[in-house]
């Protein structure tokens, strides 16, 4: 019976390469999934904000812990379906130029910000104290991925006290993703499918067997199946894998049932952070290729990585006010409409402008392999002496 649906369902399916072609490869699916996504960030941050950590930890526990626990995987397997599609389309070069203007640019505004600006209003010592404490200088290394959650005198009296920007801590696993598939595409993995999937096959099997060394008997019950970032970082592969077989994956609905199922399964098994990746990216993957009619907000620009950046610092402030904005439905609709507007201000000032320098890419890459060339050269004509 089995065999009979998948032959006769999902034999007739469009892959998802066909559903990228309906769309010109410019799907609103994965436009509204990275909104989405984004201001889930921030609605469930908004019950961590408000009532502590230990009450997040007692919902994680709970039946809201598949939902909750999609929402950073799914943005991972995301980011790796696109990005694959950004590294074939793009020489290697133009491909890591993209992914810093991309990334860097917003980050380090949004860190001065929150350090020159926000912090100075903000903190409850005294400003030449602020100035002068080395939590203030350490602050800036989170523009280079080294992530540091504390500024002086921030958030002492919150229910999550001290912390400024606590949604920074996947950004080195983001950047983790990147160098891997950098390195990937340098030794011929990215671009060749079956080595691909080999080394695909083989990561969750190596991530089982590091952590069954490095934690062995002492890996507790409540790990178990957490969202962490290898997880991520499998996730993020799983996407990659599933645009290179893209034209063989069906977009199927029933397909996507099996992928939920087995998310939700592999978050109760031992090590089920390693089953994640496939699941959840398929999932993501099925949502995002829709082509649902776009609106005047998507159209007017892309906020999400704002949103991220922003969300968390803007929920601190407000939980600063005082105990009456502790409430996550008093918190997340005062955040997500503040955190909306300076999400706008990001695009339109920092992020497009910046996205728009890639024009300058095509000349980098033909200096690039000119200097490559001349490398080479100098390398055949010291073996020719040598020999």
């Amino acid at each position: 019976m089995v065999v009979r649906w998948l032959e006769s369902g999902v034999g007739r399916a469009v892959s998802l390469e066909a559903c990228l072609e309906r769309a010109g490869h410019r799907q609103a699916g994965f436009d509204y999934l990275r909104i989405g996504l984004a201001v889930a960030v921030v609605f469930w941050h908004s019950f961590g904000i408000s009532y502590g950590i230990p009450w997040t930890e007692t919902v994680m526990a709970g039946p809201w812990k598949p939902v909750i626990s999609f929402i950073l995987p799914a943005f991972f397997a995301l980011s790796g379906f696109l990005v694959a599609g950004s590294l074939a389309r793009s020489p290697l070069v133009t491909f890591c130029c993209l992914r810093v203007l991309r990334i860097a640019p917003a980050l380090s505004v949004e860190v001065a910000i929150s350090a020159l600006i926000i912090g100075p209003l903000l903190t409850t010592v005294a400003l030449g104290t602020y100035f002068t404490d080395p939590l203030f200088v350490r602050y800036f290394l989170n523009m280079i991925g080294e992530i540091q959650y504390f500024l002086p005198g921030m958030f002492a009296d919150n229910p999550v006290p001290n912390i400024v920007n606590g949604q920074l801590w996947t950004v080195p696993w983001e950047l983790k993703c990147y160098l891997a598939l950098f390195a990937l595409a340098v030794f011929g993995f990215a671009k060749d499918r079956r080595l691909f999937l080999l080394f695909g096959g083989l990561a969750p099997v190596l991530f089982v067997l590091a952590n069954a060394v490095w934690l062995g008997p002492e890996r507790k019950l409540t790990e178990l199946g957490q969202v962490t970032g290898w997880s991520l970082v499998l996730s993020f592969l799983a996407g990659v894998c599933l645009h290179q077989f893209r034209d063989r994956i069906p977009h199927h609905a029933g397909l996507f049932a099996v992928s939920v199922a087995l998310f939700v399964g592999a978050l109760y098994l031992p090590f089920g952070e390693a089953l994640l990746g496939i699941p959840v990216a398929y999932a993501t993957v099925w949502l995002g290729v829709t082509n649902p009619t776009r609106t005047a907000i998507l159209k007017s620009g892309d906020y999400s990585y704002g949103i991220f950046l922003y969300g968390f610092i803007v929920q601190q402030a407000i939980a600063q006010i005082g105990p009456w904005t502790h409430h996550w439905y008093i918190n997340f609709p005062l955040s997500i409409a503040i955190v909306w507007v300076i999400a706008a201000a990001s695009w339109h000032v920092v992020e497009k402008p910046a996205l728009g320098l890639r024009s300058y890419l095509p000349a980098l890459e033909e200096r690039v392999a000119r200097l490559r060339a001349w490398a080479w050269g100098i390398v055949g004509l010291a073996e020719r002496a040598r020999g």
